[in-house]
């Protein structure tokens, strides 16, 4: 099948191609057009024109549209879910709730449309200002190019488009090359709003055009989500830009001796091997109380031994292939560089092709790879920790600062997690993986800058201005 590629409203060929294979079983699912240098210009000159329009429409008109594509994502459901699950291999009880996700990001952003604003601000409190009134508009940016990972072909595209259009603004957007068919299938509903027609393009291109997005003034604003090297070098080349940047981490989960054990330990396993651990707030260093460390590493290696392993697209699978082979073998390679430096491999570790078993580790070193980095894979590594303070500072040895959960039902302790850790979203009492759309949403330290989040989002897709009247 060949995809074409949403510019200006219109499908057009691409001027080059790229395939698109189910990482699964290897069938080829689509050959998909892919913009060359000038194509990107033509689509951004088509955004710049649909800027224009949008700051001109009523904000009922926009909220309308945010419904719209809520709805026509509603209605084609499953279609979306078995697409996410054969391009991304993400089982189907996993993207079934990516896709009811995605339906949330825009019912979300109909709200925000409708109720965006500046504020008053009050500059009597000076002799000078007696007598003024001063308020805030909040003016849409413009055009905003908004890149985006395989691992959420729906969501979190949609958490670029939605705050972008919600707020006013035109979006063009990259998606993955491996899984482009989810964000071409959202174009073709969003091509049912009454919205411009190209306030929002999906336009694959290749990275070694990326210059010429960098170089235009007509791009106002980028925003990334993907891997920490490759962003922080985007926001070192993107200048006078605004830039926006969710990025890699490494979450830590603290499990107290009060912990409700069985939620911690069902939240936990789910957060650390739920899509083959492919998710930036994936579970990866787990601290468990030292007088219940035994105990619960051996449940907890149980379930994750039991994890059904399979076909993405079979209802019961919930452990699939990684979305190709070199993601596994790098994660096979840090197994290894780990139990072969002193590290005790409690379970898993074996990879055929793609698919690498849920892999849990102990007597590890924070130099150890696996420790010090992100492995985006199902590998979590458990360490006993003595005392709360020791599990926080733990927690908080690592370059990266995405989300922290923890376990406890002393609320001293949940407190001092919540001004001590080092991160952008603290979770108490779920794991590092909870996520609701509407949250504030994002990073500290190499973790990122800027929030996501639709309201949050649109709060960095719009600039302040100012207005001081008599």
């Amino acid at each position: 099948m060949r995809r074409k590629i949403l510019i200006g409203g219109e499908w057009k060929e691409g001027g080059e191609s790229f395939s698109v294979s189910a990482p699964y079983s290897g069938m080829k699912l689509a050959e998909v057009g892919s913009a060359t240098a000038n194509e990107m210009s033509e689509a951004i000159s088509h955004a710049a024109e649909a800027a224009r329009e949008m700051r001109g429409l009523s904000r009922f008109q926009i909220a309308d549209a945010m419904r719209s594509i809520a709805d026509g994502i509603r209605a084609r459901k499953e279609e979306f879910a078995r697409t996410i699950a054969e391009e991304a291999a993400k089982p189907l009880i996993y993207a079934r709730g990516e896709v009811e996700r995605g339906i949330s990001t825009f019912d979300h952003a109909a709200a925000e449309a409708g109720r965006f604003t500046g504020e008053i601000v009050p500059v009597d409190t000076q002799p000078n200002g007696r007598g003024k009134k001063a308020r805030t508009l909040r003016i849409p940016r413009g055009v905003i190019y908004g890149i985006t990972p395989f691992n959420f072909p729906l969501n979190l595209v949609a958490h670029k488009a939605a705050p972008a259009l919600a707020s006013g603004n035109a979006i063009i957007i990259k998606p993955s090359p491996r899984t482009p068919l989810t964000s071409l299938m959202l174009g073709e509903v969003f091509l049912e709003t009454k919205l411009p027609a190209s306030a929002l393009q999906i336009v694959p291109m290749d990275v070694k055009y990326m210059d010429s997005v960098i170089s235009d003034d007509r791009v106002a604003m980028i925003s990334f989500t993907g891997s920490a090297a490759v962003g922080w070098d985007l926001k070192n080349r993107a200048g006078k830009k605004a830039v926006a940047l969710e990025l890699g981490g490494n979450a830590p989960v603290i499990v107290d001796e009060t912990a409700d054990i069985e939620k911690s330990m069902a939240r936990t396993v789910t957060a650390a091997f739920a899509y083959s651990g492919q998710v930036c707030i994936s579970a990866q260093r787990i601290y468990i109380q030292s007088l219940m460390f035994d105990e619960w590493t051996s449940e907890f290696i149980s379930r994750a031994k039991g994890l059904k392993k399979g076909d993405p697209l079979e209802e019961t699978t919930q452990l699939s292939v990684m979305v190709d082979e070199v993601a596994a073998k790098r994660a096979e390679e840090w197994i290894r560089e780990a139990a072969d430096n002193g590290a005790t491999l409690l379970c898993g570790g074996s990879r055929d092709g793609s698919m690498l078993d849920a892999t849990v580790l102990t007597n590890t070193d924070p130099e150890m790879r696996v420790v010090a980095e992100e492995v985006f894979a199902p590998v979590a590594v458990v360490e006993p920790f003595d005392n709360f303070e020791q599990a926080v500072e733990l927690a908080n040895r690592s370059k990266y600062g995405l989300q922290a959960g923890v376990f406890t039902n002393d609320f001293h302790r949940a407190e001092y997690a919540a001004q001590n850790l080092e991160y952008g979203g603290v979770i108490i009492n779920d794991g590092p993986h909870f996520r609701v759309d509407n949250m504030p949403y994002g990073g500290s330290k190499e973790s990122g800058f800027g929030r996501e989040g639709v309201r949050y989002a649109m709060e960095e897709m719009t600039e302040i201005r100012l207005i001081v009247s008599e």
